[in-house]
């Protein structure tokens, strides 16, 4: 070639270039198309139409992870090598485009399901899930068995993905190297990688900071919505190596304390010896306990634990009480020391590691023995650290029990010989004695025991029926605790670590993803009855405290939900990008910086947002949530978080 014209000699390239990335493009709407259809019963989408306008949002994110995963592929097309129209150059172009693309786009079919149960998008919180368990390969062999489906879907679209790459290739052509080739391949290069950044970034209007998973709520009023525009590469990026602990300075210092009081001192009077069982239920979320839906008007409901339905008649119900978390290791924090997770767990962030006032130690100083008990293998889920920084005596896991014809063969021992196991060793120990337990059966893949197979009742998703089966290990357990000397003199809590698949619409609707269980037994009798007050898992705590007659300061952001002081009811979680925080007569969403809607109460569907119509009222909650926001984070990074360190 004696003469070199750029346009001809380069057009290959950045055609194949252009529709390489449009390939991208196109599949990644064929995946959020199939992320809708494995979670329609979760994502409220009105019409096509509403459909195809949460797709055309969500092409912003797409933009994002696109281009990040694609970055080198396209620096490598664009720079003016002179093998770049080689055969073997661009067969090593294409397995870098074949292997990235691959990779990222796996996670969007892993969130298919992965959402049905945390009913969040896929981000790096997950590996703080699974970090500590030995099973990965078993649990990764199940997850291929149990939803073979997705994997076809991801191979069949790959294959064609694969098939439509190769329909352009880039023509051989020889290369004058000149300087006129060299200086255009530049400043078009320059020029494409500008717009790139652009795109990464997320636009040209934000001059502050990229777009983040919050953004995904900007275009949009209902919270599922969000969900449907993002995609799992874009939240994984997003999230990794992310520190979410940040000092924010909404009010001034010395308010804070007097609108939250984060310091608590209940006098109880002498301490009563009471021996404490906490029962954390794996998966039991309010939905499946017929006790807790007397007044939900849920046409033909079926209640699932008949157990719990009969012990509630002898209790005390908190019948509007919710999860701070999604997660199993966001519950062991929240119950035993009201320390809420939010985007990672508290358990996994660099602040773990140090004094927590908690149950465990007020247990403690009383003169208490103290056990956690989970039949899991020995480290799982982290709860072995934890339960040492806690502050527990002792630690009895599946090591302990000691047993592996009793193993599951996934996640740990079968519940009932593991409860029973707990009713054992506690029948050893002098009282006063405190003991957690976290069960583990009620999970998925949803199995029981091959001599319960066909007791319990399928119901209409697979958690019913394994759910039923905890609900008899529990009955079992306390069938056997009742012949106990410390039976009669023991209160018993349970509560859930979150919820898990839902059937009922009602269950499905953002704010009761989060609803669980509180529940206080007391086989004395001495305090029964139902309250339809707010509650959450970090209340469990100060109530302990309050109960056991502990009359040392406490720190704490919950309240005790017996006490007759004047302590204001409230509810706090995190909804996968956004902050929801229920109180007084609203629920606010918040996006760590701002409230961005406002909706009744009642309106746990977040359907109508109010955030215009200011009242009084609404400020003055809104002045609450900021405050604790704001001393939660001051006191986890400035390790705070009890009542001597804070003092020091």
């Amino acid at each position: 070639m004696n003469s070199y014209s750029f346009m001809s000699f380069r057009v290959s390239e950045y055609r194949a270039l252009f529709y390489r990335i449009f390939l991208a493009y196109l599949f990644y709407f064929a995946a959020r198309v199939l992320f809708f259809l494995y979670n329609v019963d979760l994502i409220d989408v009105d019409s096509f139409g509403q459909f195809l306008w949460l797709a055309f949002i969500g092409l912003q994110f797409d933009t994002t992870a696109i281009l990040y995963v694609n970055s080198l592929f396209m620096l490598l097309s664009l720079l003016p090598l002179k093998i770049n129209t080689y055969p073997k150059f661009q067969w090593g172009l294409g397995l870098l485009y074949g292997v990235t693309n691959a990779v990222a786009y796996a996670t969007n079919f892993a969130d298919f399901i992965y959402y049905k149960f945390s009913q969040s998008r896929l981000t790096t919180a997950v590996f703080d899930v699974v970090g500590n368990e030995e099973n990965k390969f078993t649990l990764l062999l199940l997850f291929i068995k149990n939803y073979w489906h997705v994997f076809l879907l991801f191979f069949v679209l790959g294959y064609f993905w694969y098939v439509l790459y190769n329909r352009v290739k880039v023509s051989s052509v020889g290369n004058s190297f000149s300087f006129k080739y060299i200086f255009q391949s530049i400043l078009l290069t320059i020029l494409i990688v500008g717009v790139s950044i652009i795109g990464i970034r997320g636009g040209i209007g934000n001059a502050t900071r990229p777009i983040n998973m919050v953004d995904a709520h900007r275009h949009v009023t209902n919270g599922t919505h969000a969900d449907l525009v993002l995609n799992a590469p874009f939240c994984l990026i997003r999230t990794y190596k992310k520190n979410f602990f940040k000092t924010v300075d909404f009010l001034p210092e010395d308010q804070i304390t007097d609108i939250i009081h984060p310091i608590k001192q209940y006098n109880g009077g002498q301490h009563n010896g009471k021996n404490v069982i906490i029962l954390i239920m794996e998966s039991f979320g309010r939905e499946y306990i017929g006790a807790f839906n007397k007044n939900t008007s849920i046409p033909d409901y079926v209640s699932y634990t008949p157990f719990l339905d009969s012990l509630a008649n002898h209790s005390m119900v908190f019948s509007n009480a919710f999860s701070n978390g999604r997660q199993s290791i966001h519950a062991m924090p929240a119950v035993l020391a009201s320390l809420p997770s939010f985007k990672i767990a508290f358990t996994s962030s660099p602040y773990a590691n140090q004094k927590v006032q908690s149950i465990v130690s007020a247990a403690n100083e009383m003169g208490y023995d103290t056990s956690f008990f989970h039949g899991a293998p020995n480290g799982s889920m982290g709860f072995l650290g934890f339960s040492n920084i806690l502050g527990f005596d002792h630690y009895y896991g599946k090591n302990e029990f000691n047993d592996n014809t009793q193993f599951d063969g996934v996640w740990g021992i079968w519940d009932e010989p593991f409860f029973q196991f707990m009713n054992q060793t506690l029948s050893k120990k002098k009282s006063p004695f405190l003991a957690t337990i976290f069960s583990v059966t009620s999970h998925e893949p949803y199995q029981v025991p091959e001599k319960y197979e066909g007791v319990f009742p399928e119901g209409n998703i697979p958690v019913h029926h394994v759910i039923g089966y905890s609900d008899n290990a529990l009955r079992q357990f306390f069938k056997s605790a009742q012949k106990e000397p410390w039976f009669n003199n023991t209160l018993f809590v349970l509560t859930a670590d979150h919820c898990n698949e839902a059937f009922y619409s009602e269950y499905k609707k953002p704010i009761n993803r989060y609803a669980v269980p509180i529940m206080f037994y007391d086989p004395n009798g001495t305090w029964v009855g139902e309250s339809d007050e707010l509650a959450q898992q970090m209340d469990i705590f100060p109530t302990l405290v309050d109960l056991l007659g502990y009359d040392q300061p406490i720190q704490t952001w919950g309240r005790s939900l017996q006490s007759k002081m004047d302590e204001t009811p409230f509810s706090v979680h995190f909804f996968g990008t956004v902050y929801h925080f229920s109180i007084g007569k609203y629920t606010f969403v918040f996006d760590g910086q701002k409230t961005i809607g406002v909706y009744a109460i009642e309106d746990v569907g977040l359907s109508d947002n109010i955030m215009e119509n200011k009242t009084p009222d609404m400020e003055q909650n809104e002045r609450f949530m900021k405050a604790f926001f704001q001393d939660y984070m001051n006191r986890v990074i400035n390790k705070r978080l009890s009542v001597s360190s804070s003092t020091n």
